[in-house]
């Protein structure tokens, strides 16, 4: 199939589409405003649903509605307005409901500015919302990347029954690369939805489907708690994901996701030009976070110090930290708010290690 030139969030909306989501709900925010706005064209003809709710609380609570129902659904938004849907999002996963929610990340905190970061990290693996959940977080670094993840978001939601949210920063909503669309292709088996609420009366051969989060026996929410925990081992356990890229007995190690991902590998050329050898370890999934691969990467005999480079002031580095358990001294490179480092600073922090 030959590629074609598309921005990134009109790219991820026809991933979702392709993916079989028929229903979207959302509101508009900058930098993810072409992902509804592609969806407000297409959706009609592929016979979806595209409506642009009275505000993020509606968008969330339709998707609520509709994967209640049965259906594949997706909401989108930016920051400021994910963090509205977050009462949302923890009743979706209080209701074992899947479902796929996009983030374009932009500057904070507040209304920040409309430009790229990577703020949300916390937001997104900590949970957000109230209670003991977690959502599923794919990262990626390019466009096609983020195409070849939305398949798997939502069969991800509907094999756990959660919801999944693909966390990018703005420079990959709206920057354009050359992509291609692969011919959909089920790699496993999806479970039945018997539990959805599509119809039912006393003549049915299915005990009547009931969604609910609320439990007001303190028993009957152990046991939901118990199960959603499970749950999440299991998603440990299975679903990881993670790049190593030129690690082998690298002298340097960069940790890094989404576009600083591929500003850390253009920085590796700089070193490798230089004679130093530095790889990179790329969390895919923010959660569940790639302890073990980045834990092993950087706790080689080779390895002098490791870097973690984020558009924040140093979030993801919690959890690089925690998996290397001091094994070895991790440092920072970031920029709060939406300055991005450049391949030439993280270049010069390397050879600031290297000349200590």
């Amino acid at each position: 199939m030959a590629k074609k030139l598309m921005k990134g969030c009109e790219a991820v909306a026809e991933a979702a589409i392709q993916a079989g989501c028929r229903f979207f709900f959302g509101y508009p925010i900058t930098p993810q405003n072409d992902i509804p706005e592609y969806m407000s064209a297409r959706m009609p003809k592929v016979g979806g649903c595209f409506l642009q709710a009275e505000s993020e609380l509606a968008a969330i609570n339709m998707v609520y509605g509709a994967s209640g129902a049965g259906a594949r659904v997706m909401t989108s938004s930016s920051s400021p307005g994910i963090s509205l849907k977050m009462e949302g999002i923890s009743y979706l996963a209080g209701a074992e409901l899947p479902c796929v929610i996009v983030n374009m990340m932009r500057g904070g905190p507040g209304l920040g500015s409309i430009q790229a970061s990577q703020g949300d990290y916390f937001q997104t693996t900590k949970g957000g919302g109230h209670g003991e959940y977690h959502v599923i977080a794919l990262a990626p670094s390019s466009v096609q990347e983020a195409i070849d993840l939305m398949q798997d978001a939502f069969d991800l939601a509907d094999i756990y029954r959660t919801p999944v949210m693909i966390l990018a920063d703005g420079i990959i909503g709206q920057m354009m690369e050359p992509v291609e669309f692969h011919e959909k292709k089920q790699a496993r088996e999806l479970p039945k939805k018997d539990w959805a609420t599509t119809g039912w009366s006393p003549k049915s051969e299915r005990p009547r489907a009931i969604v609910n989060s609320l439990y007001i026996e303190n028993e009957e929410l152990q046991e939901l708690n118990d199960r959603l925990q499970a749950r999440y081992a299991t998603i440990k356990e299975k679903e990881t994901r993670c790049e190593l890229y030129n690690t082998d007995g690298a002298e340097i190690i960069l940790c890094a996701y989404g576009t600083v991902a591929r500003i850390c590998k253009s920085a590796i050329a700089l070193a490798e030009n230089a004679g130093i050898k530095v790889g990179l370890v790329r969390p895919i999934t923010i959660w569940p976070f790639p302890t073990k691969d980045v834990h092993d990467a950087i706790c080689q005999e080779s390895v002098k110090k490791a870097i973690t480079v984020e558009i924040n002031a140093g979030q993801m580095l919690e959890d690089v930290k925690l998996a290397v358990n001091g094994a070895k001294e991790i440092e920072f490179l970031g920029r709060p708010g939406s300055n991005v480092p450049t391949a030439e600073e993280i270049f010069e922090k390397i050879m600031e290690i290297r000349r200590a």
